[in-house]
């Protein structure tokens, strides 16, 4: 009996002549083809180009000239400002300055001297150390250290006299600018000695020189008329600090 049934279910287990039979290991191509999407199902129709529909090459795009420029950075350099106006040097008002300085009876002009420029006094003082060193005096501390107080003790000065104020930039400007005289003195101090009646006598125009330049120009640009005596004084001390080291 237990034969009979194990026989009947073998012969149901087995496939019937119409069936196909598929191994085990391999997949059952409707299966394969229910699982597998068609090949352009999820791409969008706009997005298939064919293969005339561009005309540029892989390396250099076609050119649009409705796109909007990608080198719009290349014209901002015209644009910009030279490069000495960015650092504030502007020749053409040094000059101007330096000619004011040596012409003390030219009027100034106080929108060109309210300024501040230090590249004319960084070489005027440069300039005066350079003659001194060929002169034999090394007195670039002193030059340098004179000028700081110097400028320091005009700008608290100058505030006090004057009802606008005046910048600490604009005091060593004009300050530096009509250090231009003193260098003259220098150079000539590298020729001759200056000690003596001569070498005073040309020391002491080139004090009143200086201080009449720079008394000028403070006059003209803080609007301090009549008060150009009480600036030359103060003016006149300092540069009679530089005469002495370049006399002695």
């Amino acid at each position: 009996m237990l034969h009979l049934l194990s026989t009947k279910l073998f012969h149901s287990q087995l496939p019937h002549a119409g069936d196909t039979f598929w191994p085990c290991f391999a997949p059952c191509p409707r299966r394969q083809a229910e699982e597998q999407p068609a090949g352009g199902g999820f791409v969008p129709s706009d997005m298939l180009l064919s293969p005339q529909s561009y005309s540029g090459s892989i390396l250099q795009p076609a050119y649009s000239p409705d796109a909007p420029s990608q080198l719009g950075y290349v014209d901002g350099f015209d644009e910009e400002p030279p490069l000495l106006e960015e650092l504030g040097i502007n020749f053409e008002h040094i000059w101007q300055k330096t000619l004011t300085v040596l012409n003390p009876m030219k009027p100034a002009d106080g929108s060109i001297m309210n300024e501040t420029d230090l590249t004319g006094p960084m070489v005027f003082c440069l300039a005066l150390g350079a003659t001194l060193l060929m002169a034999g005096k090394v007195h670039f501390g002193y030059v340098y250290g004179m000028s700081a107080i110097g400028c320091l003790a005009m700008h608290a000065l100058l505030n006090l006299m004057s009802v606008s104020g005046v910048s600490h930039g604009c005091v060593a400007s004009v300050l530096g600018y009509c250090l231009l005289p003193m260098v003259i003195l220098s150079s000539a101090a590298v020729l001759f000695s200056l000690q003596g009646t001569p070498g005073t006598v040309l020391a002491l125009f080139i004090i009143g020189w200086c201080s009449l330049s720079a008394s000028k120009i403070f006059t003209s640009a803080l609007a301090m008329e009549g008060q150009q005596l009480l600036i030359a004084y103060p003016c006149a001390l300092l540069y009679g600090l530089f005469a002495l080291l370049t006399v002695f």
